[in-house]
């Protein structure tokens, strides 16, 4: 048996083995496009499908919340596309608060936008529904179908 003797030449002597081994350009490019395309997918899907929204409704929407028009308003918009009471975008939703309402519980109109993409006849803003909020106990009711009389929000 003869052993064989191994030398090592010059352009193994620098060499790294395993994990740290050198990469060439092309392998670094493709590593990073095989992490950074799955990732950009979920996020497009996540946006598309409104789990985003969702997610970032239950994060930012805090008690505080319900005494902040803006915030509220954001709150219901995404509430009311999400379950069903109107399959408007929500960018074609206009909210009217009346200001004459006590701080605590307020009325508002929802009306359907005629600008840009959205659906309604030019120049008409339709009111589909009032809702009332009670601030105090975080209950939204609205009379949507039965104009006047009230009920929970699905």
């Amino acid at each position: 048996m003869t052993k064989t003797n191994k030398t090592p030449t010059p352009a193994t002597i620098g060499a790294k083995r395993g994990p740290f081994a050198k990469r060439t350009l092309r392998q670094h490019v493709l590593r990073r496009l095989a992490m950074v395309l799955p990732l950009m997918l979920l996020m497009i899907v996540l946006a598309k499908s409104g789990i985003l929204d969702r997610m970032v409704d239950r994060y930012t929407f805090s008690p505080q919340s319900w005494y902040q028009d803006t915030a509220l308003i954001q709150h219901l918009r995404l509430k009311i596309t999400q379950n069903g009471m109107t399959h408007d975008k929500p960018e074609c939703l206009l909210f009217v608060v009346n200001g004459n309402d006590q701080p605590t519980a307020s009325r508002i109109d929802v009306m359907e936008k005629s600008t840009g993409t959205c659906p309604a006849p030019k120049g008409d803003l339709l009111k589909l529904f009032t809702l009332k909020v009670d601030r105090m106990n975080r209950v939204v009711l609205s009379d949507q179908g039965s104009p006047g009389v009230f009920h929970p929000i699905p």
